[in-house]
């Protein structure tokens, strides 16, 4: 009975874990059936979400006029020192600093009188030279026909002969000796060569003027003005490879515009053209040095001031541009989102290039035809549908390459 007993409570028991497995498998299907039911409303949630709004614009390749800017200083087209030529007390300055002076302008004045005084010895010496030569010519006059009736001999008329010449060569001696003191008493009075602005004077009212202290100051010519500017090695080989490629083209002239902006910003009302390119590499700035010759006829621009150039007269063909704003930054560099052939959006690459003002050129990654998404990119996913409107524009959202609805093709 005991047995019996043991058995029964035994036999009691048993049926508990076989009768819970059941159970669990139970629970399981209903966790499964649950989960399941969760992710189909989620994958029907994300079916009916609609599809990104973004604004976009359809690329269009063209020749694009571009220019180039760069930092540049003035330079006077001709700088002329002013000095001495002669030995003298400095008796006058006659211009204002800093004025401009036209050519012929007397600028200085030096003590005369000395010069003079030689002036007028040199006159005295040829006119004593003048007589001696008169007298000679007389008797070289009445010696011929005497020394022809055999009156006089040969010798007799050959003296009257050279001291006829010698006195006509000492006539001309103290003509160019009379020449040298006149132009020398000429050089007392200093004039401008050119017409330009002057500097300060350097020497002052009573100074001796001599080889030691001869410039007196100098006179810069305004216009035409050269403005100088400079071009790095590397920006020289950039340019030149991309001539080269055939991505960017001169003018068929040869001829490049250059137009100076003020320090305020405000464009020089006249052009100039490039005039000079040195053709050595300057290895103190790594640099070559480019030349531009512009019109100043107001006297607007002055030596030495800093100013930039701009650069007109080269095009790139068949140019790519789009916003600065559709363009990002990712970790393996810039990018676009595209919209594509069926309406979703794609992660393209892109390789910029320089600005175009609120454009970027690319270079490499676009085409003609493909749509970029200016606006509304923030929320993009690859593949994600799109809804496309142009940008600018408040109306219907713009048909595709296709030619049907953007949302219509994500929806299909």
């Amino acid at each position: 009975m005991p047995q019996s007993g043991r058995s029964s409570s035994s036999s009691g028991a048993g049926p508990w874990p076989t009768g819970g497995r059941p159970l669990r498998a139970a629970l399981l299907v209903l966790a499964g059936a649950a989960l399941a039911a969760a992710g189909c409303a989620k994958k029907k949630t994300a079916a009916e979400a609609p599809p990104a709004e973004v604004t976009a614009v359809t690329v269009v390749a063209r020749d694009v006029p571009v220019s180039a800017e760069y930092i540049a200083q003035t330079q006077s087209s001709r700088q002329v020192n002013i000095q001495a030529r002669v030995n003298g007390f400095l008796e006058k300055r006659v211009y204002t600093e800093g004025q401009v002076v036209r050519e012929g302008d007397v600028l200085f004045r030096m003590d005369e009188k000395p010069f003079q005084v030689q002036v007028d010895a040199a006159r005295a010496a040829l006119a004593r030279q003048q007589a001696s030569l008169q007298t000679a010519r007389q008797n070289l006059e009445r010696t011929r026909p005497l020394a022809a009736g055999n009156a006089l001999s040969q010798k007799d008329l050959e003296d009257a002969t050279g001291h006829f010449e010698s006195t006509a060569a000492s006539v001309e001696q103290a003509k160019a000796e009379l020449a040298g003191y006149e132009l020398n008493l000429s050089y007392c009075t200093i004039t401008s060569p050119v017409t330009g602005v002057t500097s300060a004077a350097l020497q002052q009212d009573g100074t001796y003027i001599s080889s030691q202290n001869s410039l007196l100051t100098t006179v810069a010519v305004l216009s035409p003005i050269w403005v100088n500017f400079s071009i790095s090695e590397s920006e020289w080989q950039r340019l030149r490879d991309r001539f080269e490629r055939g991505t960017l083209v001169g003018p068929k002239s040869g001829q490049y515009d250059v137009e100076v902006l003020l320090p305020d910003g405000k464009p020089f009302p006249h052009r100039g053209r490039i005039t000079f390119a040195d053709p050595s590499y300057n290895a103190a700035t790594g640099t070559f040095l480019i030349r531009a010759s512009l019109s100043n006829p107001d006297g607007v621009l002055r030596p030495n001031q800093h100013v930039r150039a701009r650069i007109h007269g080269a095009t790139r063909p068949k140019a790519v541009l789009v916003p600065q704003r559709a363009v990002q930054q990712g970790a393996k560099g810039s990018f676009v989102w595209v919209v594509d052939r069926e309406g979703k959006a794609e992660l393209r690459p892109v390789v910029v290039g320089g600005f175009h003002g609120d454009d970027w050129f690319v270079d490499e990654g676009l085409a003609a035809g493909d749509r970029v998404v200016v606006d509304g990119a923030l929320t993009l996913r690859p593949g994600s549908p799109v809804t496309v409107r142009a940008a600018g524009g408040e109306g219907a959202p713009a048909p595709p390459e296709g030619g049907k609805p953007a949302a219509a093709k994500s929806a299909g």
